[in-house]
């Protein structure tokens, strides 16, 4: 609610209902616009009165009026709207002077009065209404009194019918036009209130479509990343059996050239056809057991031994060719209940894409120690790192920064982590210099042994090439 300055009248029209305030002044502006024209015509065209210079001065100076209130309701503001009994009493005064210069009692400008109060008990409260009507009601008693047209006094009959039949029907206009608003006003805001209820509604529901959408995405991305895996496993199978038969026959001729009386030369030059052999085999073994469906039976694992079978695969990686692998390993920590082969991705998702944002030359840090009782895994690399606004979104499903990535490398991570209690993957920092990426594990056997980060042994477990 609001108050009216200037008059103590409180208006029931309420401060969240701009907008009928605005509509009411809008008809309000082509009433008074209608009148004015009228009249003109009325004075100009019609009815040629002796008063018309004074009749178009009065007018013109309604026309004023009317031009500065259209200018305010057209950029959303209404004219001398805390203060409508002014607006009231101009109005009064108006229509008297209008109907004292024409024709006195008889005037036609006499029924303004109606349309005033008529736009009165649209915009304003009841009781500005009621006030507005005293006005007009005195104004009109002394348009009686003064008005040069009135051949009789007013004591005489007709003219006490006249101004009794008048007040009766601005009195009747005044109540209809006040009860007429106040249901106006009151289905406004019912419906208001359901368009409200509307629109939560429909946030509500794109809230959950989107939700339903996310969810269906990670559905989907975890998905494509199964497939993929299941495409690579096929093909690393396929690749060991027809690579691996050639490999046994060569390496048997091998053992049985090496069962003769050879010069030292010769054994020496054998014993190097065997090693490399040996490392091949070794190879299709390592991408074979990657490759093979997931076992989804947790086992107590070492978490240093899941790393380093990360980055024994990562070293097939093409752009791990010139980059150097740091890792800085505490000494007895505890051990973990996971799923090893979802562990081992998750390292080396995060190891390939740290690969992949450095540039030849450049340096992986693998560190571990004891964070608040969880064990904690530091992977930093001293590539681009990644862009401010990129930050929020890299771990949703199928964002990507490369030109061949997929973007489900960093989401699948935070999918498994997610399934294992207490662990987490997070951004820690990124700038020009690096990128770090901190992942928390929960051990199987909590302990509060946490070595110095002095103490920890620097192993290179590769070097440029």
């Amino acid at each position: 609610m609001k108050i009216l300055k200037g008059c103590g009248v409180q208006s029931d029209i309420d401060r969240d209902e701009p907008a009928w305030e605005l509509a009411a002044e809008a008809i309000s502006v082509r009433i008074r616009w209608f009148g004015l024209i009228v009249g003109w015509v009325l004075v100009n065209l019609i009815e040629r009165s002796t008063n018309q210079s004074a009749l178009n001065a009065i007018l013109a100076l309604g026309a004023v009026y009317a031009c500065s209130d259209a200018w305010h309701s057209l950029r959303g503001r209404i004219f001398l709207g805390q203060f409508p009994l002014v607006t009231s009493l101009m109005e009064a005064i108006f229509i008297g002077l209008l109907c004292y210069f024409d024709s006195g009692l008889s005037s036609p400008f006499r029924f303004y009065y109606f349309l005033s109060l008529l736009l009165c008990a649209i915009r304003y409260s009841r009781a500005v209404t009621y006030t507005t009507f005293v006005l007009h009601s005195t104004s009109y008693i002394l348009l009686i009194a003064l008005s040069p047209g009135a051949s009789v006094s007013v004591g005489e009959a007709h003219t006490l019918t006249d101004l009794i039949f008048m007040l009766v029907l601005m009195g009747w206009l005044t109540w209809s036009g006040t009860a007429l608003a106040g249901i106006l006003k009151r289905t406004g805001r019912r419906l208001s209130a359901a368009n409200d209820q509307l629109r939560d509604q429909q946030r509500l529901l794109e809230e959950r479509i989107r939700e339903r959408t996310r969810e269906l995405q990670q559905s989907q991305a975890l998905l494509v990343q199964q497939e993929k895996q299941a495409a690579f496993g096929l093909l690393a199978a396929g690749i060991a059996h027809e690579v691996g038969n050639p490999l046994a026959a060569i390496s048997s001729l091998v053992q049985l050239l090496q069962m003769r009386d050879l010069d030292d030369y010769t054994r020496e030059r054998l014993q190097m056809v065997a090693d490399q052999l040996n490392r091949i085999q070794r190879t299709l073994r390592e991408l074979v057991g990657f490759s093979r469906p997931a076992s989804l039976e947790r086992t107590r694992c070492d978490v240093h031994e899941l790393i380093n079978g990360a980055l024994s695969i990562a070293k097939y990686y093409k752009r791990k060719k010139g980059r150097e692998i740091v890792t800085q390993f505490a000494d007895d920590l505890p051990r973990l209940r996971v799923v090893r082969d979802q562990l081992v991705q998750v390292f080396l998702n995060v190891v390939l894409n740290a690969l992949d944002a450095t540039q030849d030359g450049g340096r992986l840090e693998i560190r571990t120690s004891m964070d608040d009782g969880r064990i904690r895994v530091d992977i930093r690399d001293n590539g681009h790192g990644i862009a401010e606004e990129h930050c929020n979104t890299i771990f949703q499903p199928y964002y990507t920064t490369k030109d061949s990535g997929t973007g489900l490398g960093l989401f699948v991570c935070r999918h498994i982590l997610q399934e294992i209690r207490n662990a987490s993957i997070t951004l820690s920092e990124s700038s020009p210099d690096g990128t770090t990426f901190t992942i928390h594990l929960c051990p199987d056997q909590p302990s509060n042994t946490a070595p110095e980060p002095d103490s920890f042994p620097d192993q290179l477990i590769s070097t440029p090439q």
